[in-house]
């Protein structure tokens, strides 16, 4: 294929940050070329990084396909359906997972075509002067310059390695290789109780693993509010998640069949026998290799790309964005970035609101949230008031057998403006999104409270829990 080697965008990158950014750019009339060297199993190239290919959605498809078969095992008798012990083709399972991914692959891969932007299938990086020499993934092709105007560079992140428990992709993985075990494990450990941890523990759980957490902190998910964490943490020891909270892994052993990991908690020096070992400690810029050495980009101290709040970085023309940058490591985020970036280098005006990124752990229950938390709110001095709403009191997850969890409202004492919403229930994320849209529009509990929620739905929750602020929710006895 001939490509055109003068550009007014560059792309480094095609994740969830990279391709809507080449693809709004061009929207906008840019000429625009986006690099990407991410391929399958046979060599075929599949646009769409890690979260596509080996994170949010293989993940999010096993999470279902685990949690049917739970189902259908332990949870249908009580809906008059009798089923005899199901059994699990976990090799089907896997192909089912592998067929999404493939077809939404190849959706991005006809969106950039549709858009006629140029994908370069290769490795990309900056030199001087706005030139990016592509470094093709077919070993015998030679390299090349392109120029860019413009340069977005969003390579993403990549697994965190640790001394303790090196990965071998085979018994000790990262999460890409915890997507595609073969079999299901008897024993897995997972070093790291964060939001990869509990997801793919989650998987495996219900497919019939005993699954052991090791987390190195001694408080569970601090990055939430603590109510929804303790909520969460009751919710996973009762489904069988044996999570151990102070575990700090010092080395591990790799056998013949099985893996010897050890660990030190308050008490003692402990240790365990297990199939597999999965490193969930965490994720790294993926920066090496981005820049030439003569090239100053200036980097933070995380690793990461430094950058200003539109994303541009210390070299004129050159921006970054998704994982790369400050910020929570989310598809969507990077996603945001690179609609703003695109606007920015058009001339237009642009808005990402960083203090309102939804996070989400795609557990059952799902936990989701926006804003700020009741512990950083107390931290900062700032008045607040409190509305809870259990989803025990919603009649649609009532209908659903899904009613545990609750929706928590923060709002400002004195304004009544919005400054957190904190959900941990049945699709969490979906009913999260009201809050985010109010509180974008700086809305308060009052106007939640006084909008029209479609009855039964599992949004009502935010209703009664704007209502809960001032002690007036309708469905739950309020507190005076």
């Amino acid at each position: 294929m001939t490509y055109n080697n003068k550009y007014d965008v560059v792309v480094i990158g095609a994740g969830p940050a990279g391709y809507v950014a080449a693809i709004r750019c061009s929207q906008l009339g840019l000429k625009t070329a986006c690099i990407d060297n991410w391929q399958d199993k046979n060599g075929k190239h599949r646009p769409g990084g890690t979260c596509l290919n080996a994170g949010c959605i293989p993940s999010k498809a096993l999470l279902d396909s685990s949690q049917r078969f739970y189902q259908v095992n332990n949870e249908l008798a009580e809906h008059g359906i009798k089923v005899n012990k199901a059994s699990l083709n976990i090799a089907q399972m896997m192909a089912r997972k592998d067929n999404i991914v493939h077809q939404l692959s190849s959706g991005i891969s006809s969106l950039l075509q549709a858009n006629n932007i140029d994908l370069h299938h290769g490795s990309g990086q900056l030199q001087e002067n706005n030139q990016i020499e592509v470094m093709p993934v077919d070993a015998e092709a030679k390299r090349y310059i392109i120029e860019g105007k413009n340069i977005i560079l969003a390579t993403g992140s990549q697994a965190m390695n640790i001394p303790a428990a090196p990965i071998d992709n085979h018994k000790i993985v990262d999460s890409t290789g915890a997507l595609s075990f073969k079999e299901v494990p008897k024993r897995l450990a997972i070093i790291g109780a964060g939001v990869i941890g509990l997801e793919l523990g989650s998987v495996w759980n219900r497919l019939g693993t005993k699954v052991i957490l090791l987390e190195a902190r001694e408080d569970f998910l601090p990055i939430a509010d603590r109510l929804l964490a303790s909520e969460a943490l009751r919710h996973f020891i009762s489904q069988g998640l044996d999570i151990r909270l102070g575990a700090r892994v010092t080395s591990s052993s790799i056998g013949k069949k099985q893996i010897t990991v050890s660990y030190q908690d308050k008490q003692e020096q402990k240790r365990i026998v297990v199939d597999r070992v999965l490193v969930a400690v965490g994720r790294i810029p993926q920066t090496k290799k981005l820049f030439a050495a003569n090239v100053n980009l200036l980097l933070d101290e995380g690793g990461g790309i430094d950058v200003d709040k539109y994303c541009r970085t210390n070299l004129p023309n050159v921006y970054a964005i998704g994982d790369i940058v400050r910020g929570p490591m989310l598809a969507h985020k990077g996603s945001e970035e690179g609609m703003s970036v695109a606007e920015t280098i058009a001339g237009n005006k642009n808005h990402l609101n960083m203090n309102l990124i939804p996070a989400v752990i795609y557990t059952l229950p799902e936990i989701a949230w926006v804003g700020k938390t009741e512990q950083a709110l107390l931290k900062e001095d700032i008045p607040f008031n409190t509305g809870i709403f259990p989803f025990a009191a919603n009649g649609r997850a009532k209908t659903m057998s899904a009613d545990t969890g609750q929706v928590k409202i923060l709002s400002h004492a004195e304004t009544d403006k919005i400054l957190g919403v904190h959900i941990i229930g049945p699709f969490a994320s979906e009913v999260l999104q009201t809050a985010v849209i109010a509180m974008e529009f700086d809305g308060s509990a009052e106007d939640l409270a006084r909008s029209v929620f479609a009855h039964p739905s599992l949004s009502e929750a935010v209703h009664e829990a704007a209502l809960a602020v001032d002690d007036r929710a309708i469905h739950v006895i309020n507190r005076v």
